[in-house]
């Protein structure tokens, strides 16, 4: 069975993260995203288990000590971390898995799983990530230029990322992300082990 990939996706608050991956879930099969445990209070609309696995301090103290998390960090004075047994299990049974992650948790993915793939998405400019983050209606003026910097110290970790995506144009950003994915499973050593008994009989002459 082939191995799947991890896809380790990070962007600023607004450059449209969440909205690309769940366009491209659409249309690409054999991937999921992985639910993070977070310590943050439930907005509005999310449901347990599906946008987060909600979980108090405590809890997630006692998943840190036992070693559940493959990361975790603070951000927002809300601690969130990435199940470490799930994602290997989705991994080993050949589906991709996609890990929606700040830039801190990005890094320290990338040193446990060397052959992961990395994906920043940034906004087309300043001024269209502060027009998306008024228009959540969600937070004040205060915690949105809270936001706005904490953004320009995210996006600064652009470069340490093997892909870069722009989300100017949506259906253009999808298509790329969705490019990346399916540009990958197209590399010669996925395609050897996922067709191997193809391959042996393309090269086999019978009698």
């Amino acid at each position: 069975m082939t191995k799947g990939t991890l896809y380790v996706i990070s962007a600023a608050s607004g450059a449209g993260k969440t909205s690309l991956v769940s366009a491209v879930l659409q249309h690409i099969t054999d991937i999921e995203v992985s639910v993070s445990h977070t310590t943050r209070p439930a907005r509005e609309g999310e449901v347990d288990g599906v946008n987060y696995h909600f979980t108090n301090k405590d809890e997630f103290e006692a998943m840190v000590s036992n070693g559940d998390f493959f990361e975790h960090a603070t951000v927002f004075g809300n601690m969130y971390g990435t199940s470490r047994q799930h994602i290997q299990e989705q991994l080993l049974k050949g589906k991709d898995v996609i890990l929606e992650i700040d830039w801190q948790g990005a890094r320290q993915i990338r040193q446990l799983v060397t052959d992961c793939k990395s994906i920043y998405i940034a906004p087309p400019s300043v001024a269209v990530l502060r027009d998306r983050l008024n228009s959540r209606g969600q937070d004040d003026v205060a915690i949105i230029e809270k936001r706005m910097h904490e953004a320009v110290s995210e996006m600064s970790h652009y470069a340490e990322f093997e892909y870069l995506v722009i989300n100017d144009e949506f259906d253009q950003a999808r298509e790329e992300l969705a490019a990346i994915i399916i540009g990958n499973r197209m590399l010669l050593e996925h395609q050897q082990q996922k067709h191997a008994e193809l391959l042996a009989e393309l090269l086999t002459l019978e009698d």
